[in-house]
């Protein structure tokens, strides 16, 4: 009733109570495998245990540059505190020393007892707190007037070089770190998509391991290469446990090659032959037990920044889909392609055998028990309506199957 309402979702409706369930099969569901590489192209490796830190600190612009934007952002104000609060400490210092303080005491006391006679070596600075403000104005150039360093001390003129070369260096440490952190290539990543499942079907009489990558933006991904790697737990023959062994995948592409134009979504399938580690996979294999993940890499440089970027994800077997085919997605339009990301991940099922490579490759006859191939059914009934029409020269015949109606559209030359 509640799910009904709209109260409860229906997926967490339970269909009988757990006190129904015996206490032997209620423990007994084993666990997902954990992901190397999630879907969102974060690795999920936890490094433990790191004895020399120390190396972090022998790159440090690297460093700053992975950390998280509030240590980022705390690092960049207190760079700036820690330098201003020095360097007025340093032009106090420089005051007392030189008698500047005392002299600025005396004054306020006396104005008239010795105004012309004594030269400070920065004026107006009666405490360390007039000394901070100077600190800050010299740094970031703000010059507001009523202080500035005179001729009278040598040491405070080399304090002003030192603090102002000291600024520029924390201007450009900082500045560029957050250029980079806002600038990063993952950044660019965000609009390269995957399709969210990979799909098993039959093109040219084999079985291939297919999935459907695309850009969102208009800038292209120049140079853009995909690879693909199987990750899962294997066993040499002399007993040696690989927990995360990664295995390389060869793709085809409509381009050829591992190299792909980008422009609209593409269609990346791997043929499914001795060579390739899917050779034995079959239906019964694609569930959540099986130990199977395979890895999507796509990489390329930005067009407008030049800047390489790298998108990633992956397949778990429990999200291939076995007998299943992308739907199109680009149409021509008034003369331009225009693609229809709504349906991107949509998938329909075509007929596929229901077993491995390995047994499709030695059993011949398996091909000769699939149904009919819709596009050859297509093809026999447009020469059969050409023929009963009698034109001399057919341009464009499309057909839709919808509630078992055939409909051809013919335009003539």
């Amino acid at each position: 009733m509640l799910s009904r309402k709209g109260i409860i979702p229906e997926e967490y409706v339970l269909t009988r109570l757990a006190e129904d369930v015996p206490d032997h099969a209620r423990y007994r569901a084993r666990e997902r495998r954990a992901r190397f590489v999630g879907k969102n192209g974060a690795c999920n490796v936890a490094h433990k245990n790191i004895r020399e830190q120390g190396r972090f600190l022998q790159d440090v612009f690297t460093t700053l540059v992975d950390l998280k934007w509030p240590h980022t952002l705390l690092i960049f104000t207190m760079s700036f505190l820690c330098s201003w609060l020095l360097f007025g400490m340093v032009w106090w210092l420089i005051a007392f020393a030189h008698g500047d303080l005392d002299h600025s005491t005396r004054l306020q006391r006396d104005p008239a007892e010795g105004a012309a006679a004594f030269v400070p070596c920065v004026t107006s600075i009666h405490s360390f707190t007039s000394a901070f403000l100077f600190s800050i104005e010299v740094q970031v150039t703000i010059g507001f007037g009523g202080r500035m360093v005179t001729e009278e001390c040598p040491a405070a003129i080399l304090v002003l070089i030192v603090q102002n070369i000291v600024g520029l260096v924390i201007n450009a440490i900082m500045l560029g770190c957050i250029f980079m952190k806002t600038s990063q290539a993952h950044r660019r990543a965000e609009t390269l998509i995957f399709s969210k499942h990979a799909v098993i079907a039959l093109r040219e009489g084999r079985l291939c391991f297919m999935l459907r990558v695309g850009d969102l933006r208009k800038s292209m991904i120049i140079s853009a290469t995909i690879r693909m790697q199987v990750v899962k737990k294997t066993a040499s023959l002399e007993g040696e446990v690989v927990p995360l062994n990664q295995i390389d995948i060869q793709m085809e592409n409509p381009v050829g090659g591992n190299s792909i134009f980008l422009v609209s979504p593409l269609i990346i399938y791997h043929v499914i032959d001795k060579n390739s580690p899917l050779y034995d996979i079959s239906p019964m294999n694609l569930h959540h037990h099986e130990d199977l993940e395979i890895i999507v890499i796509l990489e390329g440089v930005v067009e407008t920044t030049g800047i390489t970027t790298q998108a990633r994800t992956s397949y778990l077997a429990d999200e291939i889909l076995w007998g299943q085919r992308f739907v199109p997605i680009v149409a021509e339009e008034d003369g331009r392609y225009s693609v229809d990301y709504s349906k991107f991940g949509n998938t329909v099922k075509v007929p596929t055998p229901s077993c491995t490579a390995r047994q499709l490759e030695e059993d011949k006859s398996i091909m000769d028990t699939m149904p009919l191939s819709p596009k050859g059914t297509i093809r026999k009934r447009c020469e059969r309506f050409q023929a009963e029409l009698g034109v001399g020269k057919i341009r464009v015949c499309s057909f839709k199957f919808q509630f078992r109606l055939f409909n051809c559209t013919i335009i003539l030359r």
